[in-house]
């Protein structure tokens, strides 16, 4: 045989063993699967498929429904994880050796001051009263 009838017969021979659903017009398609609606796995797995698919429908309708529940129990577990903190956080000032009682000391010398300035005298107590007006009233308002 020579060898270009030899190339024809390898040709027609390829051109037969094409499989009938694949597309040769454009190159790397695949052939189509027929549809496995006969697989006794499929009862089973058509539920879930739809539970997956309409998963983001159920979780929004659930959310919508308790969203105040949910709301105020964020807030409070949010409050319950702010108190540890600030725990632990005085707890670890509380552990430096002369920290806690210079921040004492400071503490007491503010209490002193603010007695003295703001208590001592009836005059004074009548300007911490005027300024304790006036910032309610910027914050409630004037009928306040």
């Amino acid at each position: 045989m020579e060898p270009q009838a030899q190339d024809t017969m390898e040709f027609q021979t390829q051109e037969k063993t094409i499989p009938e659903g694949l597309d040769t017009e454009v190159p790397g398609t695949l052939t189509q699967q027929p549809p496995m609606t006969d697989q006794p796995w499929q009862e089973w797995l058509e539920p879930v498929v739809d539970l997956l698919s309409n998963a983001s429908d159920y979780i929004g309708r659930w959310f919508n429904s308790y969203k105040q529940l949910l709301t105020t129990l964020g807030i409070v577990i949010l409050a319950i994880i702010s108190v540890r903190i600030i725990v632990a956080v005085l707890g670890a000032i509380s552990d430096v050796p002369l920290l806690a009682p210079v921040l004492q000391l400071v503490g007491l010398t503010h209490a002193a001051w603010f007695a003295w300035r703001y208590l001592w005298k009836a005059s004074n107590r009548q300007e911490l009263m005027a300024e304790f007006d006036a910032l309610r009233n910027q914050i409630f308002g004037e009928n306040a």
